[in-house]
């Protein structure tokens, strides 16, 4: 509800809740976190395609779905990895990061992947980019000395870093990463 009083306006909010919590603030943060989830699954049906499949087919049908489902984990952990722990949609990401030609060179046994955008944001892609290149070349040069188990908690540990917002040392990270890497 919106009223004017003494030329100012005002807005009211009045929230109806069977929840026993009592904190105006934790009931919100609720509804914050009920709404981000429900925002996954209508990026799912309207920008990915999940809205619905035309075949009768009930194993095609699944097997679309977990396709689908698949590639958007994976282009959102692509798109974290990136930006950091805000959750960007498809519709403005795949324009972001996808809107580049890119050039394969080979010289004296290295490959280089040069990308060369028209974006309007083309000096924000090319800080994005660089850093998940940077992370990979770093990654790539130990990766050899890691065993399986410590492989994947690297990757696993530099993915979910800011998408889960867990608890990152990056100190105690270098340190066993530089540990692994050293040759006596």
């Amino acid at each position: 509800m919106i009223e004017q009083g003494k030329g100012q306006w005002y807005e009211y909010s009045v929230l109806v809740s069977t929840w026993p919590e009592t904190d105006v603030r934790a009931i919100a943060q609720l509804y914050r976190d009920r709404g981000d989830a429900e925002n996954q699954f209508d990026e799912l049906k309207n920008q990915w395609g999940w809205r619905g499949f035309s075949t009768a087919d009930l194993k095609r049908s699944q097997l679309m779905a977990r396709i689908v489902a698949l590639i958007f984990n994976w282009w959102s952990i692509y798109t974290r990895m990136a930006t950091g722990p805000t959750h960007g949609e498809a519709i403005t990401t795949r324009p972001l990061l996808q809107q580049g030609v890119a050039r394969e060179t080979t010289h004296a046994n290295r490959t280089q992947l040069t990308i060369a955008s028209v974006h309007a944001k083309a000096k924000k892609i090319a800080n994005l980019l660089t850093s998940i290149s940077q992370w990979l070349t770093r990654f790539l040069s130990g990766a050899e000395q890691l065993s399986g188990l410590a492989l994947w908690h690297s990757i696993l540990r530099r993915i979910f870093q800011d998408f889960g917002r867990f608890p990152f040392d990056q100190t105690a990270s270098r340190t066993r990463l530089a540990d692994s890497i050293c040759r006596i």
